[in-house]
């Protein structure tokens, strides 16, 4: 065969090659802008109550933090309702979770909604709302603060490894894990919780308007289901979605309002596979990406340093 003829058949099948790569590149994005339209951002461009779901541990998350600043600033959102499943995690976290929830507070009703588990920082952020409803069987409570580190060195002394240190003062870089910590740094990180911990108990008593006495007795690090926090009005009622809607009713809110999910969709670079994979699943062809768990592909991170607000349960 002619090598011009063999040229020109190459030529041709990589203008097809290339023309079909941006056919499929602009199929997948109307792909994603449908799927955003039609199960995302639509409803969010009528008048809604916001349901953002805070769970895992707490930390100090900017996406978190910028999707509640959009439900306080829309005009869209008449409420919210923030529903919490998390045992804490920093109270430096918790704090800026707080302070945005009470940022919506001001402008608009919001309802803490306190599923499986809402303790220490998990508690705090649900102070934030102008009311807490708990389930039956909800674990919550647990005020309190604690700072951890860890010691190796009986693990160095083991294989022979030691660390040598020349520093400036002597709480400098304290507490180490490659020695005891001296009673110096002990004082100074107890001073440090004691401080974190009395503005906790303070800001428990200022949001559930319990004398300050009280709320020691109760920030002792106990745990209460959500029966128990009733009794000792952490919590203002037991229920689900019908007492929020009550709740919601009597401060003027729109029974019939539809409640959209301001949850986020993605937190991986696949978002795009993801809403294809989703419309796949709508038009019938769910078996196709059944065992295609996009998101399950990069491990969550998990990063929590400073003072902790979290509960755990306890090791034997």
């Amino acid at each position: 065969m002619d090598s011009s003829i063999i040229t020109d058949r190459r030529r041709l099948r990589r203008k097809l090659g290339f023309w079909r790569a941006i056919a499929v590149a602009l199929i997948v994005a109307l792909g994603f802008a449908f799927y955003r339209f039609a199960l995302g951002e639509a409803g969010t461009q009528r008048p809604h109550i916001a349901h953002v779901t805070i769970s895992g541990l707490i930390v100090d998350d900017d996406e978190l933090l910028e999707r509640l600043k959009k439900v306080e600033t829309s005009d869209q959102v008449k409420a919210a309702v923030i529903s919490i499943s998390s045992p804490g995690g920093t109270t430096y976290g918790g704090e800026k979770v707080f302070k945005a929830i009470r940022a919506i507070s001001a402008k608009k009703p919001v309802v803490s909604d306190v599923r499986t588990l809402a303790a220490s920082a998990g508690y705090m952020i649900a102070t934030a709302g102008d009311t807490i409803i708990a389930g039956d069987s909800s674990i919550t409570g647990s005020i309190g603060v604690i700072f951890q580190y860890p010691q190796i060195q009986p693990l160095l002394d083991k294989i022979g490894v030691s660390l040598q240190e020349i520093k400036s003062s002597p709480l400098k870089a304290e507490p180490s894990p490659f020695h005891e910590a001296s009673e110096e740094a002990k004082a100074m990180i107890r001073n440090m919780v004691v401080d974190s911990y009395n503005w906790f108990v303070d800001l428990v008593a200022d949001r559930r308007k319990l004398p300050r006495d009280e709320v020691l007795k109760l920030a002792d690090g106990t745990i209460y289901t959500g029966r128990q926090a009733l009794k000792v009005k952490l919590v203002d009622a037991i229920g689900g979605e019908a007492e929020i809607r009550a709740y919601l009713t009597s401060r003027g809110v729109n029974a019939d309002l539809p409640m959209v999910d301001w949850d986020k969709k993605s937190n991986t670079p696949f978002l795009l596979a993801g809403a294809v994979s989703r419309l796949i699943a709508i038009f019938g062809y769910d078996d196709l990406v059944k065992t295609q768990d996009i998101n399950g592909i990069l491990p969550p991170k998990l990063l929590l340093d400073g003072l902790l607000s979290v509960w755990q349960v306890g090791r034997d």
